[in-house]
C-alpha cells in the first residue's frame, strides 16, 4: 500500500494541519477519558493508530520518564513525524510502524490503551481488541473514542449540495468492509472478551461558524469531498456547490452544524 493510500485523507502537510485542529477540538474529551481510566505516571500506554502523535505526546506527559507510550501507526510519514517529536521533546515515546494485524505485543505488557478513529477503519475490530486485551495487565484499561452514529452529521439550516456531499461520504463508508459506527458495538465486543465496561458516554459537538468545532468538519470537507469525485460518488460540480453552500452557511449567525456523534467506552481487564 502506498503512503498516499495509507489513510483516506492522506498523510501530507495539509492533513497534519487538519489533524492538529481535530486534536485541539477533542483534547479535553481525551483527557477526561484518560483521567477516568486512571492513566498515571510510570505506566506503559499504547496509542493505537497514533497518527502524527498529538495524543501520544499528551499521554507521554502523563506517564513521565518512568513510563512509556507506544505510538503505533501504519503510516511511515506519521511515524517519522513522531520520531521528530520524541527527539525534540525527550519524552518517553516509542514510535512503532506497524499494521494492526501484524502488530506484536507481549502478553500483559500494557497498563492501558487509547484509540480514536482507529477501529472504524479496519474490517476486524474484534480481533484487534482481542490482541490488545491479551497485552493488558490485569486491571488494565482501554479508552476508546469512535463514531456512534455518523448520520447525525447535518447542518441547520440545510443546504442541498452540502447535504448531498455529506450523504455521499457516509455512503462511501458504508460501502467499505469497515463499520463507520463501530463505537456503537464496542460495549458488546469488549464484554465478549470478558472485560468490564466501566464508563460509557456520548460526546456530541454542535458547531457554529467561526468556532474551532466548525473548522474541524470544514477542513474535512475540503479534504474528503474531492476524493469522492475520484471514487465516483460525486462530480466536480457537486463539490463546488457543496463548498459554496458551506460558505453561505458561514454568513448566517444562526447556523449550527451537528458533528457526527462520538462515543467513549472505557473497559477494564
Amino acid at each position: 500500500m502506498s503512503e498516499q493510500n495509507t489513510y483516506i485523507l492522506g498523510t501530507d502537510q495539509e492533513e497534519l494541519t487538519r489533524l492538529k485542529i481535530q486534536h485541539m477540538v477533542w483534547l479535553s474529551e481525551a483527557k477526561r477519558g484518560w483521567d477516568l481510566a486512571g492513566f498515571k505516571i510510570g505506566q506503559t500506554i499504547l496509542d493505537l493508530g497514533c497518527g502524527p502523535g498529538y495524543c501520544t505526546t499528551e499521554l507521554a506527559k502523563i506517564v513521565g520518564k518512568t513510563g512509556k507510550v507506544i505510538g503505533v501507526d501504519r503510516s511511515e510519514a506519521f511515524i517519522k513525524y513522531l520520531h521528530h517529536i520524541r527527539e525534540s521533546t525527550q519524552l518517553s515515546i516509542e514510535p512503532c510502524l506497524a499494521d494492526f494485524d501484524t502488530l506484536s505485543l507481549d502478553t500483559e505488557s500494557l497498563d492501558g490503551m487509547y484509540c480514536r478513529w482507529a477501529l472504524a477503519w479496519v474490517p476486524n475490530p474484534k480481533e484487534i481488541l482481542k490482541k490488545i486485551k491479551d497485552a493488558l495487565r490485569p486491571g488494565g484499561q482501554m479508552v476508546i473514542h469512535e463514531y456512534y452514529n455518523f448520520s447525525t452529521h447535518q447542518t441547520k439550516p440545510e443546504r442541498p449540495a452540502l447535504k448531498k456531499a455529506i450523504g455521499a461520504a457516509l455512503k462511501s463508508f458504508n460501502d467499505s468492509d469497515c463499520e463507520i459506527n463501530v463505537g456503537s458495538y464496542i460495549p458488546q465486543f469488549v464484554e465478549a472478551l470478558n472485560m468490564k465496561v466501566t464508563h460509557i458516554r456520548l460526546m456530541p459537538k454542535l458547531a457554529r461558524p467561526g468556532s474551532m468545532e466548525w473548522e474541524w468538519p470544514k477542513t474535512w470537507y475540503h479534504s474528503y469531498f474531492p476524493r469522492l469525485v475520484t471514487m465516483g460518488y460525486l462530480n466536480t460540480e457537486d463539490v463546488k456547490n457543496a463548498i459554496r453552500d458551506l460558505g453561505s452557511l458561514e454568513k448566517l449567525s444562526y447556523t449550527t452544524l451537528s458533528c457526527p456523534m462520538m462515543v467513549e467506552v472505557i473497559a477494564e481487564k
